[in-house]
């Protein structure tokens, strides 16, 4: 009997798991088929149409769309922002958040204090201030400069969080490799980030995906040399209306994007997870 009510309530767990995943799942299968209709198909019916007529379905769109010079360029833009922007705050973070966490250095507490109390700065008010800085040393409007704005404010949280998950490692373990000999530097590539990986692929999501999808940051800092996606998107919008024909592709490539790095990520997450139990 018991066994009878395990199944049948892992059963329902499932099944509201899959409904949740349908759900989640359903806008993004709706852009996905309406990128591949024509801008008539879209105008006189929904997407749902196209399931019960696929002959509908072609990727004329995203030949168009590879083909535009703009919306390509605009592409590597965003690749030459986010990837840039994640890996120095990934990296700088890591190796800040390990000297709070076990180093001795002179006002150690009051430096991460600042840190801290760097969270509570929003972003908005920082955009004048920064903007007229970058003016002054040629980086406004350039994607030095976007990359270089995202690095500064990304680098407070991405420290608070590696730095209290590095702190929670025994420091027995620590004692143990530098009695062998270990050198800090070696200590914290051979046995802090492999330990560590958790959190840290955690941050390369968080960061990537904030970057990634960032329309604010780019519209004040970038010029239309260095325009990412998200803002290309927008200036279709105002441009030509309800271009769908246009738009869908260019935000369903936008989107899919973050969700192969989310899974990919999620991969590396796990392992983290499973190599810190064993260790």
């Amino acid at each position: 009997m018991n066994a009878i009510r395990r199944g049948l309530g892992n059963s329902l767990v499932q099944a509201f798991l899959v409904v949740i995943g349908l759900v989640w799942l359903t806008p993004l299968a709706g852009l996905f088929l309406s990128s591949l209709r024509s801008a008539r198909e879209n105008a006189e019916g929904g997407w749902w149409t196209a399931l019960a007529s696929p002959g509908q379905l072609s990727f004329d769109n995203y030949s168009a769309l590879l083909g535009n010079s703009g919306m390509t360029h605009a592409f590597w833009n965003t690749v030459l922002i986010s990837v840039p922007a994640t890996v120095l705050v990934v990296v700088i973070a890591a190796l800040a958040a390990y000297a709070f966490a076990w180093m001795d250095f002179p006002f150690k507490e009051p430096l991460f204090l600042l840190v801290v109390a760097l969270l509570v700065v929003p972003v908005q008010i920082g955009l004048l201030p920064v903007a007229k800085l970058f003016g002054a040393l040629g980086l406004f409007g350039t994607i030095p400069g976007v990359v270089l704005f995202h690095v500064a404010y990304g680098l407070p949280f991405a420290v608070f969080l590696l730095r209290n998950y590095f702190a929670e490692m025994p420091k027995e373990m620590l004692e143990a490799a530098r009695m062998d000999g270990g050198g800090e530097w070696r200590i914290f590539v051979q046995l802090v980030l492999p330990v560590g990986r958790p959190a840290i692929a955690s941050l390369a999501i968080f960061q990537f995906l904030w970057v990634w999808n960032d329309m604010l940051v780019a519209l004040l800092f970038a010029d239309s040399s260095a325009q990412p996606l998200t803002v290309q998107l927008q200036s279709q919008i105002r441009q030509f209306g309800s271009n769908i024909d246009v738009l869908a592709p260019g935000a369903f490539l936008s989107l899919i994007v973050p969700v192969v790095v989310f899974f990919a990520f999620q991969r590396h997450f796990v392992q983290g997870v499973m190599a810190g139990s064993v260790k």
